[in-house]
């Protein structure tokens, strides 16, 4: 079984770039980052560790379909609905693709929140 703890903490590692401008907060009583003052559903990232897999909620993936444009298969077979990606194991080739697909996602949310 794999070790969803250090799943969840590689997730984290990777949100980690985007702390400096962003304030924690909570949606569904799960960790969330968000743009300061930002609604609930107005988050950049949650993340919530399940049974069998840590999801990582992304509801800017559907404000930006585009930034999804060129992401590697392997990592869209992790997206569930609109928000969510589900990571049963979190490798190094697909947590690369993953922080590539965070950079991207964060430019535009970042661009629509300071107005850049």
């Amino acid at each position: 079984m794999a070790d969803l703890k250090a799943i969840e903490a590689r997730i984290w590692s990777l949100l980690e770039p985007y702390r400096e401008e962003l304030e924690p907060a909570t949606i569904y009583g799960m960790p969330s980052l968000r743009w300061p003052g930002a609604k609930a559903h107005d988050y950049f990232a949650s993340v919530r560790a399940g049974k069998s897999y840590v999801s990582l909620y992304l509801l800017v993936a559907d404000t930006y379909p585009e930034a999804l444009e060129g992401t590697p298969e392997a990592l869209v077979k992790r997206r569930t609905g609109k928000a969510a990606f589900n990571f049963p194991y979190l490798d190094d080739d697909l947590a690369r693709e993953l922080g590539a697909l965070l950079a991207r996602l964060y430019e535009r949310y970042r661009a629509n929140h300071a107005g850049v």
